[in-house]
């Protein structure tokens, strides 16, 4: 072969090569945006029902008061830690994920619609704390497994993160505003609208290009030995093995502490920001006005997860996740002690901002530590401490605050919070070495 039909051979497998690529990063945005939504509608689903839950757990057989609403929100939250690592190590295991958001979306809409069925049946509270924990097993399969696709995407880990970061946040907004005017037309409106909202979800999801079966199958089409030799890239093994493998990665402790203490206060919120707001000794709010305030820290939340996430993949991740650890923390002390309405509602506003510039760097880190093939049990892991999180948040917040009071609540959530970001403060900076301008600044401070 001459030289000429070298060179053009060569520039003729650079264009194809280009045009593969092209083709590849338009369907990683459209599954994306794909992704993002049925992060979305699972989000919206699950919040559509905190502003309403005093009159839930009493429509459902509860006495009224906080601990009813602290069991009704403990119960789906132990399903979630129970279930997260499962759904994810068997997605790493069976080298699939598409069908397994789908089969927890849809069996988490037939958990709400049996939510709503058990006044009519005569059944207890008892009864409705056991759907909980079943809705809660399926739904954090289609949650978590929705963030992992979006981490086997390319992009970046900052981005992809920040897409699954403004779904949650602009979710849990959309549910609380919606859910509080739901909840003042009937306390199961929201229960019903979650299961519309859920099975949508799963519909979506079926629509998605499973990226860990594909991978499979191009494995398969390769020779023995490149078969062989990509196995390990594509398939994570057995269940066991990808748990292990997981539990095992050096530093993975450090995102899972701040994934458990950043939820700890969004529960802590979830559940006694409702009553808070609401109690006429505090600022006697309706549930919609109750549900508008939860947006105000919502909203910013979700609109500046993208442009956050982005930023942490070219500064680091040193800066957004102490930094704004740090901040959070503060602002939410001051949610708890605002003299006024304008104040806290004011201060629920920086919560939210502060929340946007830590959470998707925290996320995006899990990505940086974890190999590829054991990214959903990892993922499962960091949701696994988020759902503790919640549980601590609603425990914190549900019987100390009937005995203390809210104030000291509110203190105690809050400097928990700058605690874990002082502590750690060390380890963020050894894992964002060389991670950016400020990663490395960080790292050499």
């Amino acid at each position: 072969m001459s030289d000429g039909d070298t060179s053009a051979a060569t520039a003729a497998g650079g264009d194809r090569a280009a045009e593969i690529d092209t083709a590849g990063a338009a369907a990683d945005a459209t599954d994306r945006r794909r992704l993002g939504a049925v992060v979305l509608a699972v989000l919206i689903s699950q919040v559509l029902l905190y502003p309403g839950v005093p009159d839930l757990v009493v429509a459902l057989g509860a006495p009224a008061g906080i601990d009813a609403g602290m069991w009704f929100l403990v119960a789906e939250f132990g399903a979630f830690v129970t279930f997260a690592v499962v759904w994810g190590a068997l997605s790493d295991a069976l080298g699939t994920r598409v069908p397994l958001i789908v089969t927890g979306a849809l069996g988490g809409a037939a958990s709400y619609v049996a939510l709503a069925s058990l006044p009519g049946l005569g059944l207890g509270f008892g009864a409705a704390l056991l759907v909980r924990v079943v809705g809660g097993a399926l739904t954090i399969g289609a949650f978590s497994l929705s963030i992992t696709l979006l981490m086997d995407l390319r992009g970046g880990n900052g981005r992809n993160m920040g897409t699954a970061g403004f779904a949650i946040g602009l979710g849990a907004a959309v549910g609380s505003v919606v859910g509080g005017s739901l909840a003042g037309l009937g306390a199961l409106y929201p229960v019903y609208a979650g299961a519309v909202v859920l099975a949508a979800a799963g519909l979506l999801a079926a629509t998605v290009d499973d990226r860990r079966r594909t991978a499979a199958a191009n494995n398969s089409g390769a020779s023995d030995s490149e078969a062989s030799d990509s196995a390990s890239e594509t398939d994570g093994g057995g269940f066991r093995d990808v748990l292990a493998r997981a539990r095992t990665t050096p530093g993975l402790l450090v995102p899972l502490a701040f994934g458990f203490v950043d939820r700890l206060t969004a529960g802590f919120f979830a559940l006694v920001g409702v009553y808070y707001f609401q109690d006429p000794a505090t600022f006697g709010l309706s549930a919609a006005g109750a549900g508008a305030t939860l947006a105000l820290f919502f909203v910013p939340f979700a609109l500046l997860q993208s442009p956050f996430g982005a930023l942490s993949d070219r500064i680091g991740r040193f800066l957004p996740v102490v930094a704004g650890s740090l901040a959070y923390g503060v602002a939410t002390v001051g949610v708890g002690v605002a003299p006024a309405y304008p104040i806290a509602a004011a201060l629920m506003v920086l919560v939210g901002v502060c929340g946007a510039l830590m959470a998707p760097a925290t996320m995006a880190l899990v990505t940086d530590l974890v190999e590829p093939e054991v990214r959903g049990a990892a993922m499962g892991l960091f949701n696994v401490f988020g759902s503790l999180g919640f549980l601590a948040g609603f425990l914190v917040g549900g019987s100390p605050t009937g005995a203390f009071g809210y104030t000291p609540a509110f203190l105690a959530v809050g400097g928990l919070e700058l605690a874990i970001a002082l502590a750690l403060l060390p380890a963020v900076r050894s894992l964002s070495a060389g991670a950016g301008v400020i990663g490395r600044l960080g790292a050499e401070g």
